[in-house]
Order: C-alpha cells, then sequence, then structure tokens
C-alpha cells in the first residue's frame, strides 16, 4: 500500500468514525432561561446526564428571560423548528395547555420511554399544578418556588417588636408595618410580583377563587373573581397604606426586592427563590409564612408554585422521546435533586429530596428554607388551589398590573380597580379564547 493510500484509508476511517460518532448520540435541544449562577446549573446537569450514558446528548441552550424563551418556542413551533424541551414559567403553564398537539404531556414520554415515573413522588402543590383535571402530568417540574415574608430583625428590635415572631395574618402585618413606620424606620412594608402574591397565591392560600372553572383547569374561557370582597379590602388596604407611606410600591416584578435588602423597608413579600439576594445583603433578616385572613374559611390552603416547568413538544421521534424520559428520569434522581434544592434555594420536587435534606439537618442550620415546602405540602389542594390557568395569562397579568398601579397612585379604589381589572381581562381572555378554537 502506497503512503497515499495509507493516508486516504486512514482519512475514510476517520471519516466513517465521525459520522459513527455523531450518529451515536443523539442530540435534544433544550431551550432555558436561566442566568449566572443558574445558567451554571443547567450546563452542569447537562454535562453529567452527557457522561452518564451514550446515546443521548442534551443541548442547552439559553434563550433569553422566561417570556423570551416562550415566545422563541412558539415561534420556533410555528416554523417546524421547535426545540425538544423548552422550559416555560408558571405563567405560561395556560398558554402550553392550550397548545393542544404541538406539546407531548410528560406522562405520555416517560410510559412511552419506558422510565419509571410516579407522579405521587413529586410535592403535590407542584404537580396539581401542572397536571390535567384528571390528574395527567403535562410538564415535569423542575426550579419551583413559593412567595414567603421575609423581616428585618433590626427593625424589629428597634420598634420594640419580638424579631422572633413574624406576623402570621394580613391584619398582624398591616398592624407591624405601622408600628415599624411610627418608629422612625422609612418603610413598613413592600412586596414584589402583585399579581403572583396578592392575587394568585392570595387566592389560593385563602382558599378562595381566582376564576370560574376551577382557576381555567377546565376551561378555554373561564371568568375572573377576584374583585370579591375580601380581595376588595386587601388592595384597599395597601392602597392606604400606599398613601401614608407605610406601604412602597416597588415595580411589577421582582423590583420591590431591592427596598428591602437595601434596608429601606423592613417588610418583604417575595419568592422563596430571592433568598439567595438577601442573604447577599447581608441584613440581619427572619422569614415566615405567606399571611393569610384569619375569617377565610380553610386559610391557611396551599400556595402555589412559580418558577418553571420543562415541557416537551410533539412532532419528535420515539427514539428522541425514550431520550428526553431518560434525562427526566436522571434528573428525578434524589441526589440531584437534592443538590439542586440546597444550591438554588428551589423547592426540591419530589418527596425523597425533600425527607433526604430534612434528615440531613439541612433545615436546621438555614431557617427559612423549609417553610415554602410546608405552604405547599400542608393540604391538599383545592379547586380553588391548584393554581391559575389562563390561556393568555402574561396579558392579564399586564393589564391587572396597569389597574394596580392606577389605584396606588391615588387614580381609584379598590373596587373600581378590580372591577375593570376583571372586565378587561375577561374580553381579553374571549378573544384568546377563540383565536385559540378558530386555529384548531
Amino acid at each position: 500500500m502506497t503512503q497515499t493510500t495509507k493516508l486516504l484509508a486512514a482519512s475514510a476511517a476517520a471519516l466513517f468514525a465521525s459520522v459513527g460518532a455523531a450518529h451515536a448520540a443523539t442530540d435534544l435541544q433544550w431551550w432555558h432561561a436561566m442566568e449566572g449562577a443558574n445558567n451554571e446549573v443547567v450546563e452542569t446537569l447537562a454535562k453529567e446526564f452527557n457522561e452518564s450514558q451514550k446515546d443521548y446528548r442534551v443541548v442547552p441552550v439559553y434563550k433569553g428571560k422566561y417570556p423570551d424563551v416562550l415566545q422563541a418556542g412558539i415561534a420556533a413551533f410555528r416554523a417546524r423548528q421547535a426545540p425538544h424541551i423548552i422550559q416555560v414559567f408558571d405563567v405560561g403553564t395556560g398558554v402550553m395547555m392550550g397548545a393542544g398537539k404541538a406539546v407531548k404531556p410528560v406522562a405520555e414520554v416517560m410510559k412511552e420511554g419506558g422510565v419509571p415515573f410516579d407522579p405521587k413522588a413529586y410535592l403535590p402543590g407542584i404537580t396539581g399544578y401542572y397536571s390535567t383535571s384528571k390528574g395527567e402530568l403535562l410538564s415535569f417540574p423542575f426550579n419551583s418556588s413559593s412567595p414567603i415574608l421575609y423581616y428585618n430583625k433590626k427593625a424589629f428590635r428597634q420598634a420594640g417588636l419580638d424579631e422572633n415572631k413574624p406576623p402570621k395574618t394580613w391584619p398582624e402585618l398591616f398592624e407591624t408595618a405601622l408600628k415599624l413606620k411610627s418608629a422612625g424606620w422609612p418603610c413598613g412594608y413592600t412586596s414584589t410580583w402583585l399579581t403572583w402574591i396578592h392575587l394568585e397565591n392570595f387566592s389560593a392560600w385563602n382558599n378562595q377563587p381566582y376564576a370560574t372553572d376551577a382557576n381555567g383547569l377546565n376551561s378555554l374561557e373561564p371568568k375572573l373573581q377576584i374583585n370579591r370582597p375580601i380581595n376588595v379590602k386587601h388592595f384597599q388596604t395597601l392602597a392606604n397604606l400606599q398613601r401614608d407611606g407605610v406601604f412602597q410600591y416597588g415595580g411589577r416584578t421582582s423590583e420591590a426586592k431591592t427596598k428591602f435588602t437595601s434596608g429601606e423597608c423592613a417588610i418583604l413579600t417575595e419568592s422563596s427563590g430571592g433568598l439567595g439576594d438577601v442573604i447577599k445583603s447581608g441584613i440581619e433578616y427572619g422569614t415566615g409564612s405567606l399571611p393569610y385572613y384569619p375569617d377565610a374559611q380553610g386559610a391557611p390552603q396551599n400556595t402555589t408554585p412559580g418558577g418553571a416547568s420543562l415541557w416537551v413538544f410533539g412532532g419528535k421521534t420515539a427514539d428522541e422521546y425514550r431520550g428526553i424520559a431518560r434525562f427526566f428520569g436522571f434528573l428525578s434522581q434524589t441526589p440531584i435533586q437534592v443538590r439542586l434544592h440546597q444550591a438554588s434555594g428551589y423547592l426540591p420536587v419530589t418527596l425523597a429530596a425533600y425527607e433526604e435534606t430534612k434528615k440531613s439537618g439541612f433545615y436546621e442550620k438555614n431557617p427559612g428554607r423549609e417553610t415554602p415546602i410546608l405552604q405547599m405540602m400542608g393540604k391538599e389542594p383545592t379547586d380553588n388551589s391548584r393554581g391559575v390557568r389562563l390561556v393568555n395569562m402574561p396579558q392579564v397579568r399586564e393589564i391587572q398590573n396597569e389597574e394596580f398601579e392606577a389605584l396606588l397612585a391615588g387614580k381609584q379604589d379598590a373596587k373600581t380597580a378590580l372591577d375593570k381589572a376583571v372586565e378587561r381581562s375577561n374580553a381579553a381572555i374571549s378573544q384568546a379564547a377563540r383565536t385559540i378554537k378558530a386555529s384548531q
């Protein structure tokens, strides 16, 4: 064999080897919205799964913030270029549920993939949110959080309050906020995410309906019920406190968190996922459960998850679905869930991971980390507390925010604000439902 022939043979062998290697592992695209340290978590998970077997390769792709990822996924599906897995925030759950055959339920993926999967092994408050009314799990719980209360212990001492007893009810919180303001603290109370905390979770935690048809779970066109007397009373109190400088509005999403971490406001209601930033601020802080109204029948009930879940697009091959099932099985392993929970501040999505973390003494060393879990696990979810499913939830939240801001600016009272929010939201939901029906 001549030298040239040897070189050609070697090149051919290398070529076929590379082709074989390329076909040896099936790529699975995973679009996500995790930034900073959480992006590193995603990259590490994919790397560990890829190294644990040779048949599949998960390829994580950062696509921007949560709304950007959802829009990119919708556009990609329409262009027949959808990824295999997409991370969708809780607000987009109703949008994905209304997508029909565009998505493949996780319960089906796991069954067809032959991977053992028991939804009862997961925290019921989480699986209930991502399941149909019949209990079929639609998406895989990934990073879940729950709203809790944070408070500044130094401020409590200055106002003569017990630094080890955070307020448990809304009337107690409002009274405490007034005392803090009277004692000279710049701001008594602030909150992130008024829509998520003071409407969606407020309704669930107080066992109140957010909308008809099990909050939209059983219908494309539910009617909002957020203008009930308990809601009006709550928002009018917030508006009155805002007028007096006791409550300070920070913004539509998580902006108000800096009012607490800077030491300006003494009490904050915020996602449990915000704990890391609170710790970094160096404030001497304490945590407590989300407040409730003691006269609300059944309260406290259970909170609903924020964060996001992983959805699987339809139209993929049987082999690709087997790979996705194996990846989700990998993510469900107790050691993986324990590490994710303890490193990120998000909830452990499996009961086994929760019990393992509890047994290790982690919660005793890290007060507050168990609170959001207990809020979700306290009671079996009801039709009022399994979460909100609207086909256009992002749009509805913006409508509500506009009315809240007009209320807090003194331009209208709470009843007017909530009545208008209901009327405008219902019209938007009807329009979105008609569009979906027309496309089916």
